[in-house]
């Protein structure tokens, strides 16, 4: 078994498509069928299914598809540890997080990474927290940044910060000083809640909580951004749910945030990544320089 072969395999499973995959390594699809051809008979079974158009991996294909993943994986890491030897940590470092966390929480780390490791390749892709936790278990991404109740159990899940549901009320609001805030209390006001779905946990809690209580509501308005709920709070749309840091400050600051811990359990942000992810020291690194942030840190 040759390395190209290997790379040219590899990269035809990743994108399911021979052409693509010769482009990917700068051949032609007749020599890119020729090493597979050659690979499948030294290793005397099919690795492909040929249907039309189209290609799917055997069973055998799966088992030389972990192999080759496995072996790039070492080999990266390999280059990366000589280089460390010569005193340079050079390689790549990618990452995913919703907007808000990457807009309030984390620019100063990376500003303080980037000078501390000048060589490292450093990928930042702002994305929704599901295609955050998708991004981690394909293997797209080094890390990524959730909260707990989104991240799945067969990730490595690192507590990061501490998270709080508040009230998003405009300031002078006929709540703001009149105590802890009931379900009652919300409800006689139009709502601003992220979308209905598994990401935005929230509101499904908050919306059993009226029906418990048996409290009609109007949700005036959907936002999945906290920056875009704090915009239509402040100009007086409605009031908004929203779950933040400590230290969470919006780009708008005629708000006040009522807590709401007496409604919602406590949760925190979380580092995910693959299992045993982190070997290289500018991995490493990074991580370190987050658990410097205030806050409990404790892998599960």
């Amino acid at each position: 078994m040759e390395w190209q072969q290997l790379l040219g395999f590899w990269q035809t499973a990743k994108l399911g498509s021979f052409t693509k995959a010769a482009v990917a390594t700068f051949r032609t699809q007749s020599a890119l069928t020729q090493q597979i051809k050659a690979l499948e008979e030294e290793l005397q079974c099919q690795l492909f299914e040929r249907l039309g158009r189209h290609i799917r991996l055997t069973q055998a294909g799966e088992k030389l598809l972990k192999f080759a993943e496995e072996t790039f994986a070492r080999y990266e890491r390999l280059k990366e540890d000589l280089r460390a030897l010569q005193g340079r940590h050079q390689g790549r470092l990618k990452m995913a997080a919703p907007f808000t966390t990457l807009y309030h929480l984390v620019p100063s780390t990376i500003q303080e990474y980037i000078k501390r490791f000048p060589y490292v390749e450093l990928t930042i892709l702002d994305r929704p927290q599901r295609q955050v936790v998708a991004l981690v278990q394909d293997g797209d991404v080094d890390l990524g940044l959730v909260l707990e109740t989104v991240a799945p159990k067969n990730l490595t899940r690192t507590r990061w910060c501490p998270v709080r549901t508040a009230l998003m009320v405009p300031e002078g609001h006929p709540l703001i000083g009149a105590g802890k805030v009931t379900p009652g209390a919300i409800a006689r006001y139009p709502l601003i809640l992220p979308p209905k779905s598994l990401e935005h946990l929230g509101r499904e809690r908050l919306e059993e909580i009226f029906r418990r209580e048996g409290l009609e509501f109007r949700v005036i308005m959907e936002s999945a951004n906290v920056e875009l709920t704090a915009l239509y709070v402040e100009m007086g749309l409605g009031v908004g749910v929203a779950t933040l840091s400590p230290d969470f400050l919006p780009m708008r600051h005629n708000l006040v945030f009522l807590p709401l811990d007496h409604l919602f359990r406590p949760n925190h942000l979380v580092v995910i990544a693959k299992p045993r992810q982190f070997r290289n020291p500018h991995q490493k690194a990074f991580l370190e320089m987050l658990r410097q942030r205030p806050g409990p840190f404790q892998k599960e």
